[in-house]
């Protein structure tokens, strides 16, 4: 098997995922700004991984394209200023794929489908807990079935901080993002605005548990309209606020975040922001559907998984090691339209379907 490249290895999502395909014996490539930290990573792993530091996404996509490893696994966000450098240097039969869950992102990896299939290359965006957990639910609703009416998908994820004092720049990129592209949702088979926060509900979990969920522009809203063919579809989160002051205030938010300036500086202070040891409140993360019929037939389901950046460095690394290995398809997909829901399973998910728990 040829090199497997982590960028953004010193992280710690790239370490986690680093050390799952070490474990599995694939030869590396550790790619990050500073190499004293690359090589104490790879201390840490084991073998001989390649050592590979670059002060830029462009100076990234520079050794990609320099030494054409098998695939490219991307943490670094945000994803929609690191992912375009390396996909534009991407060699032919090289693959990509990150763990972004934003729309735009997503939504930009889509346009270079065509180009991608051309250079017999593979991207799967969205290689995490939220995006594959919700598409594969809906897609395990809807086999065998018509194509529903809606959809409505939700992500409620218990994260630990694994020892990391701070949020990072990653999410914090994400969480900013969010804010600024503003609410989307799917009505009549397009893409519109809705109020960032709006359409919240309480979801009771298999768990006895409960949580708050809100809609926002995600990763997870193309993956379920793309897994389900539903003209109206909603994604929900745990994640964002929710009521008549977040629906207030958000907006104006966003209009501030827009300015490049004011972005840049609140990225770097949320970035710094000491999180918890844990949040969520549960040991389990849960991605939940509900999917409903023309005629008013409804299902629902959950994927049940153990913390969410675990079980996200655990779909990043297996869908690594599947792209290595050949089972890809050129073009674009999202990783349940590519390796099905079993996917899921193979990363240590379980499924209940037709689950009695409902909105309170």
């Amino acid at each position: 098997m040829d090199e497997i490249w982590i960028n953004g290895a010193t992280g710690r999502c790239g370490r986690a995922i680093a050390a799952k395909l070490a474990d599995r014996g694939v030869p590396l490539g550790l790619v990050g700004r500073n190499a004293e930290r690359l090589r104490a990573v790879a201390g840490e792993i084991g073998g001989a991984p390649r050592i590979v530091a670059a002060a830029s996404p462009e100076a990234v996509g520079a050794r990609i394209a320099e030494h054409a490893p098998a695939v490219v696994v991307n943490t670094v966000g945000p994803f929609g200023e690191t992912a375009p450098p390396i996909l534009r240097a991407l060699p032919p039969g090289t693959h990509y794929t990150d763990l972004s869950n934003d729309l735009s992102t997503v939504g930009e990896l889509f346009g270079r489908h065509e180009q991608l299939a051309a250079a017999d290359s593979t991207a799967v965006p969205g290689a995490g807990f939220g995006v594959l957990g919700t598409e594969s639910v809906v897609l395990k609703l809807c086999a065998g079935k018509p194509v529903p009416q809606r959809v409505r998908v939700n992500r409620v994820a218990a994260i630990d901080s694994g020892g990391a004092d701070v949020v990072g720049e990653a999410l914090a990129a994400t969480l900013i993002d969010g804010i600024v592209a503003g609410g989307r949702r799917y009505a009549d088979g397009k893409l519109v605005r809705a109020a960032i926060g709006s359409e919240a509900e309480t979801l009771a979990l298999p768990d006895g548990g409960t949580a708050r969920v809100a809609a926002g522009p995600s990763g997870e809203l193309e993956a379920a309209r793309r897994a389900s063919g539903a003209p109206f579809v909603v994604a929900g989160s745990g994640e964002l606020p929710s009521g008549i002051v977040a629906r207030a205030v958000l907006p104006v938010l966003g209009a501030l975040l827009s300015v490049p300036a004011i972005g840049r500086f609140a990225n770097r202070m949320i970035a710094r922001v000491r999180v918890p040891e844990s949040i969520g409140g549960s040991e389990f993360s849960w991605a939940h559907a509900r999917v409903s019929w023309p005629d008013g037939a409804t299902r629902q389901g959950w994927l049940r998984t153990g913390e969410g950046m675990g079980y996200t460095t655990s779909v990043a690394a297996e869908v690594a090691y599947r792209l290595a290995e050949g089972k890809g398809r050129p073009g674009v997909y999202t990783p349940g339209a590519l390796f099905g829901p079993g996917l899921a399973e193979a990363a240590g998910g379980t499924f209940l379907l037709d689950e009695a728990h409902q909105t309170v």
